[in-house]
């Protein structure tokens, strides 16, 4: 249940983000000095943030979906659902604990320099 929760929840989460990265792309095109604040304001420690967490949104909605894919499509798919689920889980830990650095460093560097 709370899978599929997430899984909807981070194809929304992942939908606003290419929304939001179609706009202020597109911005370069009416105005470019807008363009170059817009992307200015995002270099901050709280958008580094939010990068690390749609990191975390791709990266789940992804190892999810090539789980749903296996309980579908496999025969034993729905038998050892549980336990792909704890496997995808497991993965995305390992994952993200692996992108932790590089984001909180880069967060750091900006609130208190190199």
């Amino acid at each position: 249940m709370w899978s599929w929760v997430a899984h909807r929840v981070t194809g929304v989460t992942i939908f606003f983000f290419l929304f939001v990265h179609v706009l202020d792309t597109a911005l370069v095109r009416v105005s470019p000095e807008a363009y170059d604040t817009v992307i200015a304001s995002y270099k901050t420690p709280l958008v580094s943030l939010m990068e690390y967490g749609l990191v975390a949104a791709v990266l789940f909605h992804a190892l999810n979906g090539l789980r749903l894919i296996a309980v579908d499509f496999w025969g034993n798919g729905p038998r050892y659902q549980r336990q792909m689920l704890w496997t995808v889980m497991g993965i995305w830990l390992v994952l993200m604990a692996g992108a932790a650095y590089p984001v909180l460093h880069h967060a750091a560097e900006i609130l208190f320099g190199e």
